[in-house]
């Protein structure tokens, strides 16, 4: 599976539970860490466990398991490291105060909207 396959299929899992603004950075060219990162918000602690539920077993379904996870304790942010792809998923809160579409801004936005079955 290709590591834009692998985004999508994290992407999909996220729409799949009403995550909030969910963002794909390429960040191949910018960034050693990952070719992408994949982020989105949880409206309180317990959707942002579901959300990473969610793109586990996707993800597990696909073939591909996490490097790891980090983050479950707090319950404003989860990190799922597979190794090319990033998972963040984070409060409203975590996600203002942590910034990474700023910090990240050279790196490249994908169109999504196709992935995207709900408004």
């Amino acid at each position: 599976m290709t590591p834009y396959e692998m985004a999508t299929v994290a992407v999909k899992a996220l729409d799949q539970r009403r995550a909030k603004e969910i963002r794909m950075l390429k960040v191949t060219d910018v960034s050693s860490l990952a070719d992408y990162f994949v982020i989105c918000s949880g409206t309180s602690n317990t959707q942002i466990k579901a959300l990473t539920e969610s793109v586990e077993e996707a993800m597990k379904n696909a073939g591909e398991m996490p490097n790891h996870i980090e983050g479950h304790r707090e319950g404003t942010w989860v990190l799922s490291d597979y190794g090319c792809v990033v998972v963040h998923i984070f409060s409203p809160e975590a996600r203002e105060f942590y910034d990474l579409e700023r910090l990240w801004s050279d790196a490249e936005e994908e169109d999504i909207s196709a992935l995207i079955t709900r408004d």
